[in-house]
Parts: structure tokens; sequence; C-alpha cells
């Protein structure tokens, strides 16, 4: 159990231990009990108030500098004559009281700045390579064409198509950064509507088939998934993430692969939806953090591929704002699921 050192208990032992000194010291001299007593008293109550009103004073100005510190206020004059005269005054067992439930309660705060710094960190530093590569090649090709590479028709116009295709990748990474800010900030409103999401899922599919064929890829539904099964969201933002979740399937699975989507009923109010590719998987240490923006598991092979970097982010935001959750599953030589619930139409 904590002991409560009141400036009255310090300034009672510190008088207490004088007391005694200055009786035996006295006695010592004079051998008179009666004198030596009155002497000691004395000196007893001069020495238990001047150490009670010292240390009243230092206490009182160190708490008043802590719960300064902790409130972060400044007082005005009436508050200052409350604090001063009508408050009763804190303990050392209050402050510590006060001072624990202060730290308790902002450690999660410090926390979170510490990862929110991190995390700003990285971002930053993403950003600036997603934005560099693409600038530095247009650079390349127009120094190219004004050094006199336009009059050349064998060269100059890849080099202009080159070039057209880094602005195209520019302003899609613009684009999705405007979109998953507006995202964050709920600055973009849902349009609800009812639709068979099976249905919408084969549009993706037809939308997305001549990449898969490219690659010999075959776009599936699990066995026994035919039917209607009607959802409620918004039509054209899950098409976005159905969009995202099966081009990546078919970007990183493996050539003459299988992609395959399943709708299940989970309950009586969601249908969980999966895409599935059978490529070479997601290393467990990157799972946690495959949704962050500008995350990638192979930075080299990923920017090959393509892409801005957010479409996972932009994802998980839009199944997130109809309330509902995204997740992904995947071991290294079997495949990567992905997968997230919505709605079921009443």
């Amino acid at each position: 159990m904590q002991k409560n050192y009141s400036p009255r208990l310090i300034a009672f032992i510190t008088a207490c231990f004088t007391f005694l000194l200055v009786f035996i010291t006295t006695y010592l001299f004079f051998s008179n009990l009666l004198y030596c007593a009155l002497v000691a008293a004395i000196v007893f109550i001069i020495v238990y108030v001047i150490v009670w009103y010292y240390v009243q004073e230092v206490m009182d100005k160190n708490i008043k500098t802590i719960y300064k510190f902790i409130n972060q206020t400044k007082a005005g004059k009436r508050e200052q004559f409350y604090n001063n005269n009508l408050l009763p005054r804190a303990t050392l067992q209050d402050v510590t009281s006060d001072v624990a439930l202060w730290a308790s309660q902002n450690k999660e705060a410090f926390e979170l700045l510490e990862k929110n710094e991190q995390y700003r960190k990285e971002f930053l530093q993403n950003l600036s390579h997603e934005l560099k590569t693409p600038i530095f090649s247009m650079q390349g090709y127009v120094e190219s064409l004004l050094s006199g590479a336009m009059y050349n028709p064998d060269v100059n116009e890849k080099f202009l198509t080159n070039t057209n295709k880094n602005i195209s990748r520019l302003i899609n990474l613009v684009n999705d950064l405007d979109e998953i800010t507006k995202l964050e900030n709920h600055q973009q409103p849902l349009l609800i509507n009812t639709f068979d999401i099976h249905d919408l899922v084969q549009e993706v599919y037809d939308t997305l088939h001549i990449i898969a064929q490219a690659k010999h890829i075959e776009l599936q539904f699990k066995k026994n998934q035919m039917g209607s099964k009607k959802v409620t969201a918004d039509k054209e933002k899950i098409r976005q993430v159905l969009t995202n979740l099966i081009e990546n399937a078919i970007k990183y699975g493996k050539d003459n692969g299988i992609t395959t989507t399943s709708i299940e009923v989970i309950n009586q109010q969601a249908y969980l939806i999966e895409i599935t590719d059978n490529g070479n998987g997601i290393a467990a240490e990157h799972l946690p953090r495959i949704f962050e923006r500008f995350y990638r598991t192979d930075l080299a092979r990923a920017r090959k591929i393509g892409g801005s970097g957010l479409g996972l982010a932009i994802c998980k935001h839009i199944i997130e704002a109809h309330n509902h959750t995204i997740h992904v599953r995947s071991q290294i030589g079997i495949g990567t699921t992905f997968g997230f619930t919505l709605s079921k139409a009443k």
C-alpha cells in the first residue's frame, strides 16, 4: 500500500528527530530533565512550523506545475484565486493517482502519434518514388526529342507514345490519390441500390477477358455458384473493387492458371465474395500491411507490372464505407484469396 507523506507528516517526523537530538544534547550538558524538555519542545515547534511551511510551498509549486502540464491550461485571475485559496490542497497520493490516470489516457495517443509519424515518412517516401519514375522517364524522352530525335521518324513516334503512357500513369496516380483522400474524409457519398452481385462479377470478367486471355488464365465461378444473389450497395464502387481484385489476380497469377470467384451466404444478412488465384502467393509478413497506400510486397516486379499502388487501399476504404470488412489469405506457392462481405438485399 502506498504511503501518503503529507507536508504535516514530514514536518512532524523531522521535528521529532530534532526534539530527540536537542533533548539528548542539552541533557548531556545540563542534566536537568525539565529544562531540557522545555528547550527541545520549543525547538520542536519552530522546526515543525518552518519545515511544514517550506515543504508545503515546494509541494504546491511543483504540484501546480504538474497540473498545468497535464491540463495544458492557463488560469485567469479568478481561477488562480480559487486554486490558491479555496481549492483543497492535493496530496502526493492524489497527484500520483491523477498523473497515473493522465499517463494511461495519453499512452494510446502517444503510440498512435509515433505510428502515424512512421506511416507519414513511408508514405512520403513512396509517393516521391511513384512520382519520380514517370517524371524522369518523360524528361528523358523530351530531352531526346529536343536533341534531334524528333526529326528521326524511326524513334519520334515511339518516344511520344512512351511519354503519353507516363502522362497517363501520372494522371491515374493523381486520380487515385484524390479518390482515396475523398474516401478517407467521407466526401464521396454512396449511391446505394440493389443489384445482382453474380451478374456484376460476370460483367467484370467480360471486361478483363482480353487481359486474362493474354496470360491464358481462365476466369470462372466456384461450382454451384449460379443463380441470383442480390446485394444492397453502391454498384459502381463495388465494380471498382471487383475490377481491382480480379485484375490483380490476373496480373500476379501464374500463366495458364485459374482465377475463381465464390459468393457464399454467411448469414441471413450478408454474402461473402472471394477472389482466388493460384499464383506465387504473398509472404505472411506482408499480409498485415497489404492494404496500406503504396505498400508493395515485391517493389521491382510490382512497378514493372504497373499500377499506382493505391488500388487495395481504395478497395479497403470502399468496403469499410459500406460498414463491411475486407481480408486476405495467402500462402507461398499456392496462391492468394481476397474476400469481402456485402449486405444481402431484403
